[in-house]
Formats: C-alpha cells, structure tokens, sequence
C-alpha cells in the first residue's frame, strides 16, 4: 500500500504527463485521444502499480518478466485489471509466462519469438496484442528486425494462432536526432499496414524524445520517470 504523500506524488505526475502529451499532440495537429500513455512501472513496487491503476492510469509498461509476472499477479489479487504492455527483450523460453499475464507484446522482432507467443496465448486461452519492435539502424543487439525484415516478420505474426499484429515499435538509436529515426518508423508503419492495414499502432518514444514521437505519429508514447520519479540503480 502507498502512502498518502506518494499516491498525491503520483497523481501530480499523472496530471503533468498528460498536459504534456495533450500539448504535443496540439503541437502536431492531432487530437489529446490520439496518444496512449503507458506508464513503465519497471523497478517500482507493484503498490505503485496499483496506485496508478487506482487513479485511472489503465496501461502499465514493464520489460523485465522476472519483475513483471509476480507484479502482474500482485495486481489481480487486489482486483485490478491492468492493461499490461511487456515492452523489453523477450526470450523464447519466457514466452509461456508473458503469455499468462501480458495483453500487449511490443517487442516481438522474429518469427520463432512470434509462433512461441502465438502457441502460449493458444494454451492459455488468451489472444495477445503484438507490436514488431524495429531495429532502425541494423544493429539487432538492442533487439528489433531490420528494416529489411519488416515485411516478411509482418506476414509471420499475421499468420501465427492468437496473435493479432497491431503496428511497429522503436527505440532511438543511439546518437540519432529523435526527428529522424521517428520519421523512419514511420516509413515502417506504412510497410506493415500493407500487410494488414489495420495494424496502425506506432509505439515510439520515451522520458527524452516522445514529443519528437508524437510529432511524428506515435499512438503510444511509454514514460517512466515522468510519472514515477527517478528510478533507483538496478542492482
């Protein structure tokens, strides 16, 4: 259970986060509905989560399973019902647990990931929302396809059971200006709605970039430290 003093905490930067992405999409033309916060709980005790949930932040970010399943669990027997996104590294052999909890999946960047997804959600009786985590500039150790793999991982998530391909996810590359490696996702984008044309969900953007995101048409923009503060060292 939080304190009184840290749920006030957390409501001011609800407030301020939201007038803040409210002013980019003004900035950009586009209607304050148009962008989809979620707030990335990684590092945070699962009663922050709750306290978030409980002053109507209904999507949550985590990235880390080993975090993100108790904490997903924790949630549930309280009676909250999240909208949990895994937006990290997945590895095959997590997939069942992520499956069990997790309504979107935005890091999926390879078929095997894909159908390991597709087959857990199967088990479980759930269907998962998938996101294709691009690489923008080919270097796949930080996870993502290349821009040269889009199309064919696009049609693999289309084809595979209890996934329904929703649109693209990206991280700025090191050193690049935000304006251009978020212009770029947005090529990307184009390339998987002609796969499925109602896979239009763009997930771009973090604590430093996400205005340069919704400028260029992110749907979801996934903020930490803005609405829960700084995040002590991981150990």
């Amino acid at each position: 259970m939080t304190t009184r003093s840290r749920r006030i905490q957390l409501q001011d930067n609800l407030d301020r986060t939201r007038e803040a992405i409210a002013a980019a999409c003004s900035d950009a033309g586009r209607p304050a509905d148009s962008v989809r916060l979620i707030a990335v709980t990684k590092t945070f005790p699962a009663a922050d989560a709750a306290a978030l949930v409980e002053l109507g932040q209904a999507d949550l970010g985590e990235n880390r399973d080993q975090e993100a399943a108790p904490k997903a669990a924790a949630l549930a027997a309280a009676g909250l019902e999240p909208v949990w996104h895994f937006v990290g590294q997945l590895q095959r052999n997590k997939a069942r647990s992520v499956a069990a909890y997790a309504d979107w999946v935005h890091s999926v960047d390879r078929a095997p990931l894909a159908n390991a997804l597709g087959n857990a959600a199967t088990a479980h009786g759930r269907n998962l929302n998938a996101l294709i985590q691009v690489s923008l500039d080919g270097d796949t150790a930080r996870g993502g396809v290349p821009v040269t793999g889009l199309e064919a991982l696009a049609e693999a998530i289309a084809a595979a059971p209890a996934l329904t391909l929703k649109g693209v996810m990206a991280v700025a590359p090191l050193g690049w200006d935000p304006a251009k490696a978020f212009a770029l996702l947005a090529e990307c984008s184009a390339t998987v709605q002609r796969v499925d044309p109602g896979a239009t969900e763009v997930s771009a953007g973090m604590s430093g970039d996400y205005r340069a995101a919704v400028l260029a048409g992110a749907t979801m923009v996934r903020l930490g430290r803005n609405v829960l503060g700084e995040r002590e060292p991981m150990a």
